[in-house]
């Protein structure tokens, strides 16, 4: 149980991390490390996120104004908004995946680096 241990010694100090201050993550935030990282995460974020969502509303629009499209039979009781519906969720599989290939390979070590720095500079 937790309340067995001993108390610390007096005068000791519990063993935290020292935290860098607010000027340290200042002076990171203007680097071009980090300006770097945050084009590398943009550059993927932002054009996937906009496909998605458009890709998203164009199902909604075909839903809502392109009945006829949407009952369309593919195979057997199998109509194109099952389909497209079930591609919803691929897409949302597949940007998931890639994202994280992206972030594997090109953010976090970069962002490790900046970390890294950031911890020797304590």
């Amino acid at each position: 149980m937790a309340t067995d241990a001993p108390p610390p010694p007096e005068g000791t100090s519990p063993t935290e991390p020292v935290q860098p201050t607010t000027e340290a993550y200042v002076a990171v935030q203007s680097s071009p490390d980090f300006a770097d990282l945050r084009r590398s995460y943009r550059s993927f974020a932002f054009p996937l996120t906009i496909a998605f969502v458009t890709w998203y509303l164009l199902y909604v629009l075909l839903c809502n104004y392109a009945g006829g499209f949407m009952a369309t039979k593919v195979v057997g009781n199998i109509n194109m908004a099952l389909v497209l519906g079930l591609a919803q969720f691929a897409t949302t599989f597949l940007i998931a995946w890639l994202y994280s290939r992206h972030a594997a390979g090109k953010l976090d070590p970069k962002a490790e680096a900046i970390k890294s720095r950031m911890e020797a500079d304590v």
